[in-house]
């Protein structure tokens, strides 16, 4: 039996719809796609899911001061002149981060590896780069959807056949988190 589904693409090909499939499923909770494409998409998900399931709690909070810019109402730097130059305003606050441990760094460089980076639009800003945010994919794993699957071992993903395609017949599921 072969380890893989070549799913009619050259190597490059396949990786990169593989990688978009995941992210999506991971991002959305859900997808359609054909059943081979699924089968595939949960390898790569349920292994995700469960090294965030093993590595969610193995961090530590350390708390750490930075300077940042002062800013006013409208959300625009506050400077001041000194010397004749116009200089950015710096506040010191404390803040808590989390730093994760060497075994937490590299199931995330790891998922990086898979995962393709997300950006949301709002509805109102759309084809407008501004309000537009960049989701961190590994942090998601970390935080959300492991937590959600911390007591059950395996199983992460539900493949339902939604039945076949009208152009070539191809049968088409709904692969979701369950």
């Amino acid at each position: 039996m072969a380890k893989y589904r070549k799913l009619s693409r050259t190597s490059s090909q396949r990786k990169a719809l593989l990688r978009n499939q995941v992210t999506a499923l991971l991002y959305r909770g859900k997808i359609v796609t054909t059943e081979a494409k699924a089968k595939e998409i949960r390898k790569i998900a349920e292994g995700l899911i469960a090294t965030a399931v093993k590595e969610k709690d193995n961090f530590e909070e350390v708390t750490v001061t930075a300077k940042v810019a002062r800013k006013d109402k409208d959300g625009k730097r506050v400077k001041e002149v000194v010397d004749n130059k116009k200089v950015t305003v710096y506040d010191e606050v404390e803040k808590t981060i989390k730093k994760d441990m060497p075994s937490r760094l590299h199931a995330r460089r790891q998922m990086l590896k898979v995962l393709q980076p997300v950006v949301e639009v709002p509805t109102e800003n759309a084809g407008k780069k501004r309000g537009t945010k960049k989701i961190d994919m590994a942090a998601k794993l970390f935080d959300e959807i492991a937590p959600k699957y911390a007591e059950r071992n395996g199983g992460y993903t539900r493949i339902v056949k939604i039945g076949p395609r009208k152009g070539d017949a191809a049968m088409m599921v709904l692969i979701e988190l369950v």
